[in-house]
């Protein structure tokens, strides 16, 4: 039994060896197809002239396309305000802070005076804020004009329409 044992794993080792052996034709094949593949490549390049041809580059000037707000598009929000400390308030303003604290609100009503503008402290009673007022106008476009121009030092300045 032994011995049938051994034959038979030789018999498998030697079966296994030969069915692996690759032939040196199948690599001669794949040899020859590349070498064919290459020169097919190479040859239309050496056969024709090829100019590449390239466009001049045109700067042209950039233009400056400016987007204005349309001011009936500008958010407003309405609120019930008395007049604190100022000179008296129109139908829109440009509210730059809010603060819980009169002192604080005055504060940067001192500062904005000093930069020049006519800053105001209204006091909205709902919310217990003092609400400090950069500029005010009559007109809503007046007041989102000056509103994106103070944007610039206060990023959060917003509108104010008085709902006296």
């Amino acid at each position: 039994m032994k011995k049938y044992m051994v034959l038979c794993a030789g018999l498998c080792a030697a079966m296994a060896f030969t069915g692996c052996k690759s032939s040196e034709s199948a690599y001669k094949k794949a040899y020859e197809k590349a070498k064919a593949q290459e020169t097919a490549q190479v040859q239309p390049e050496t056969t024709e002239t090829n100019t590449n041809v390239v466009a001049p580059v045109v700067e042209a000037p950039v233009t400056e396309v400016r987007i204005v707000d349309n001011s009936d598009n500008v958010e407003v929000k309405t609120e019930s305000v008395s007049l604190v400390n100022g000179s008296g308030l129109k139908n829109y303003s440009v509210v730059v802070g809010s603060f819980s604290v009169m002192a604080n609100a005055e504060g940067l009503q001192q500062r904005l005076k000093g930069e020049g503008y006519d800053a105001q402290v209204v006091k909205n009673t709902d919310r217990n804020m003092y609400r400090v007022i950069a500029t005010t106008f009559d007109s809503k476009g007046d007041a989102a004009s000056s509103r994106n121009d103070l944007r610039a030092k206060f990023p959060d300045a917003w509108l104010l329409y008085n709902g006296r």
